[in-house]
């Protein structure tokens, strides 16, 4: 039996034969693409608890060098740096909590009050409708058809009951996996890139490592600090508007916390700036104040402030942040809106450093 015969090599002038290599079906990746979409929203119970601790590490990663180098060790520095964290978070929990359960108690009369306001200006407008509606009826023959209503069902009294457990179990793992990462993160970094298999590929990735973690730790630092300042801005000016402090720090912290989510959270914020306009004062007009002063701060936030601290590095494209605050709202609600602008910056700097990615980078910009 013959052996068979090797491939025979090109004659003199000619091209060598092109190989190609397989490519995967359009069927294939959209099916792992579907497969990948439901893994995370089935598993975001488990998902949300790592990405929410590997954000506030990633936070709380740059004071913990600065106080390394004042000689600390670094258990003692991420535990200073938790303590400090969950401390603020609480005084402010206890701070807004009043005027949190007041407000809270007096939705349903003051949404009366605003909707009795409401239809005394669109009175005009809604008699109008009602006589177009009525002479449709009437030359239709449906003038006496029944109106038919239809009750819903009220949630089960015992779910909140059995829902606390696990936010309170979330919650505790929130806390002590950040405690975790900023404790052990390094290491963990460290024998990750010890399993890749030659030097090259061990310093390529250190320096993706390092430059994903220095730049989304400048970035969440500083847009905390931006939207920190905002919120702090807001109350002062509902304070001079005449509304109470309590309540002006609530609102600047409601505030400060929709503008992690960049257009869908602002347009939330505008809305709660009206409702509160409403409630506060009875001049339709002063009315319009605090969703108006809201707005005038949001675009010289977002207009002048954040591109001049931040830079075009971070820039991200508006249609493709959209996106992604649509995909990651979809997936994991008001987590995913928190988190798609870091992960999204992510993406965008691991594409930057890879070869032949730029141009994906660039896209996003």
């Amino acid at each position: 039996m013959s052996e068979p015969s090797p491939d025979p090599l090109p004659a003199p002038g000619e091209s060598p034969p092109l190989t190609t290599r397989p490519r995967a079906s359009t069927a294939l990746l959209v099916l792992t693409t579907l497969a990948v979409g439901y893994t995370l929203w089935a598993a975001q119970s488990v998902i949300l608890p790592v990405l929410l601790a590997m954000f506030f590490a990633l936070v709380g990663n740059p004071i913990i060098r600065l106080l390394q180098k004042l000689h600390l060790p670094r258990l003692l520095a991420a535990l200073l740096v938790l303590l400090g964290g969950l401390a603020a978070s609480g005084a402010l929990a206890v701070q807004l909590a009043g005027p949190a359960t007041e407000w809270a108690q007096q939705a349903p009369q003051q949404m009366r009050q605003i909707s009795r306001q409401v239809q005394a200006l669109v009175k005009p407008v809604q008699q109008a409708n009602q006589a177009a509606e009525s002479f449709a009826r009437a030359a239709g023959g449906e003038g006496n058809r029944k109106v038919q209503i239809i009750r819903t069902q009220l949630d089960d009294p015992y779910g909140a009951l059995v829902r606390t457990p696990k936010l309170a179990a979330s919650a505790l793992a929130v806390v002590l996996l950040t405690l975790f990462f900023m404790i052990y993160g390094e290491n963990l970094q460290r024998h990750v890139i010890a399993l890749l298999p030659n030097r090259q590929q061990k310093r390529f990735t250190t320096g993706i490592l390092r430059s994903m973690e220095r730049e989304i730790s400048r970035y969440v630092l500083t847009i905390t600090i931006i939207n920190t300042l905002l919120g702090l801005v807001l109350a002062g000016v509902l304070v001079l508007l005449g509304i109470d402090l309590p309540d002006a720090l609530l609102w600047g912290t409601v505030a400060a916390l929709l503008n992690f989510a960049p257009y869908v959270g602002p347009l939330i914020g505008i809305a709660l700036m009206l409702l509160v306009g409403f409630v506060e004062f009875r001049d339709p007009l002063t009315a319009t104040l605090p969703a108006l002063c809201y707005l005038g701060l949001h675009t010289l936030e977002g207009q002048l402030v954040t591109p001049i601290v931040l830079g075009r590095s971070m820039a991200i494209s508006p249609l493709m942040l959209i996106l992604a605050l649509m995909l990651f709202g979809w997936l994991w609600g008001i987590v995913g809106l928190l988190l798609a602008v870091p992960l999204l910056v992510c993406v965008k700097l691991v594409l930057s450093q890879l070869d032949g990615m730029q141009g994906w980078a660039r896209l996003l910009e």
